[in-house]
């Protein structure tokens, strides 16, 4: 990398932003949304459709969910962890961790260019705060958040590790190792996402490899399982509230968490054959335009 992001001076450091109500969530999943599409367009390059979709989860998720502390993201010890084991949704990420303070949203203007810190896929070579491991070869995620919760229980922390994942990805052997490494050692503390939008490159989940009875295999390996809409933020919190409120939680658990790719943009959604191409496409310049008249202007303005 030509450039050093490993400390921000203070003076570039992002802003810190708390959100209070549902509705300035929701606000703020359209700009994260709007990110998403000018990044894309921009770089000529990455995947729209998941990207959109994971939109109010990972807003929920960075600004109301996580322990965290951006501007000290490399030396405090007591936030929760975040993994995200499908990579290619990177451009999420990027837009919450910008928007949440990690790094100055001007970064985000440098997605998929030659010595960015924002990769097609999150690496950890530049020490972008906020990603802690390298991802994107699909199945490897959950993994290291075994070992993170892991490391956790070692060091007496009672952070909550989250790892989140794709439902194609969850046709990976990989996951059902860790997952059931997870339920051997009791890892209370983790909780796996899955965006279940039953969509990968190749076409929809259910044609390609079917993972039903999806709930009961989760079940199976020891795991408690949750459902929500993934793409109402209420309810996602609301239901992660409610993990976190158990009294005994000794048991890993998953969200399978129902969300449309593309979702906020018409003409991006859906698990149609002739939408699926979204999955790994970017939106042309035109299709950019169209796309952020109908996101239209937020509160929180362009990066």
């Amino acid at each position: 990398m030509a450039k050093d992001l490993k400390v921000y001076p203070a003076e570039k450091k992002g802003e810190l932003l708390e959100l209070a109500t549902f509705d300035e969530l929701n606000e703020m999943a359209r700009q994260v949304r709007r990110d998403i599409i000018r990044m894309l367009a921009q770089a000529n390059s990455g995947h729209t459709g998941g990207s959109l979709g994971m939109a109010d989860i990972f807003t929920a998720l960075y600004f109301r969910v996580l322990q965290k502390e951006p501007h000290n993201f490399w030396h405090n010890n007591d936030q929760d962890l975040v993994f995200l084991s499908n990579g290619h949704i990177a451009p999420v990420w990027y837009s919450v961790l910008a928007r949440s303070g990690y790094f100055p949203l001007s970064e985000l203007n440098s997605l998929r260019q030659v010595n960015s810190f924002l990769q097609g896929h999150p690496t950890s070579e530049s020490r972008l705060p906020g990603v802690r491991i390298a991802s994107g070869s699909l199945g490897q995620g959950l993994s290291a958040a075994v070992g993170a919760a892991l490391g956790l229980r070692i060091d007496g922390k009672e952070n909550d590790v989250f790892c989140l994942m794709g439902d194609g990805e969850c046709q990976e052997g990989q996951i059902w190792e860790a997952a059931m490494s997870a339920s051997h050692y009791r890892l209370g503390k983790l909780i796996g996402i899955v965006d279940c939008n039953n969509m990968q490159i190749d076409g929809e989940v259910d044609n390609i490899m079917s993972l039903e009875p999806f709930a009961d295999k989760w079940r199976a390996f020891g795991w408690d399982v949750y459902h929500c809409d993934g793409n109402n933020i209420e309810d996602f919190v609301l239901t992660v509230e409610r993990i976190q409120a158990a009294e005994d939680r000794t048991r890993p658990t998953v969200v399978l968490a129902v969300t449309t790719m593309g979702k906020g943009v018409p003409f991006f959604e859906g698990t149609m054959p002739d939408n699926s191409n979204w999955h790994g496409k970017p939106p042309s310049k035109d299709d950019a335009v169209k796309a952020l008249l109908i996101l239209s202007e937020t509160l929180f303005g362009d990066f």
